[in-house]
């Protein structure tokens, strides 16, 4: 499959990367595709990942992922073409941070919340018949391909309105090496499942770790 991938700071990267290693091909979509650092970075990975602009990665692209900085995804989106969306499954992994960074305790805010969120929000600025599947934002990038933690496999969290899109982001997450995929339903299970990134943060702040993840316990019936 083409995945257009828009963001390409370390979640774009290390998602093109696994992605590519999975069996896919990706167009990296960005603002400065001709970029040195990408550049080489491209020519390490191989010949199935491209750099190009966000509108030439979302038009190439049967499936889209936007893991662009939260004050940068609106502007990421309009410079992509709204019609570009049309008809396509769309994973969002942003979370709405207010773009403050950490303070001295290590905690985190968000910009909107509570009635709102990052995947409502991203649901509401494409046209109507572009799905959009919440995924992949409850972890740092460093884990989101083939996790690899000391106890059990961690859940990964999904949600949005169309079942079928959930099923093919379900079938892409599991080739990205994840056995524990949750559905919790339409796309304002956002509004929950993006908090969990401000426990993650918190939690690597006060142990100096990052390579963990939240996990759901299911007891036996």
């Amino acid at each position: 499959m083409k995945i257009g991938i828009l963001g390409s700071g370390p979640v774009g990267l290390t998602l093109s990367e696994g992605l590519v290693r999975a069996g896919h091909e990706v167009i990296l979509g960005t603002r400065n595709p001709s970029k040195e650092s990408l550049q080489q970075w491209i020519r390490k990975i191989g010949n199935n990942v491209i750099a190009a602009p966000f509108r030439e990665a979302a038009a190439q692209g049967e499936l889209l992922v936007i893991c662009t900085s939260w004050a940068g995804t609106q502007k990421a989106i309009e410079a992509a073409g709204l019609w570009n969306f049309k008809n396509k499954v769309v994973v969002d992994v942003t979370n709405p941070l207010d773009g403050k960074g950490p303070d001295q305790q290590g905690r985190l805010s968000f910009s909107i919340g509570h009635t709102n969120s990052a995947g409502e929000q991203l649901q509401a600025w494409l046209p109507p018949d572009a799905h959009v599947v919440k995924a992949l934002s409850c972890i740092g990038h460093e884990s989101m391909f083939r996790p690899q933690h000391e106890q059990d496999a961690p859940t990964m969290f999904i949600c949005g309105n169309k079942r079928q899109a959930k099923t093919t982001v379900t079938e892409l997450l599991q080739q990205m090496g994840w056995i524990d995929i949750v559905d919790m339903g339409s796309i304002e299970m956002s509004r929950n499942i993006e908090p969990l990134s401000i426990l993650w943060y918190a939690y690597g702040f006060r142990t100096g770790t990052w390579q963990h993840g939240f996990r759901l316990v299911k007891k036996p019936s």
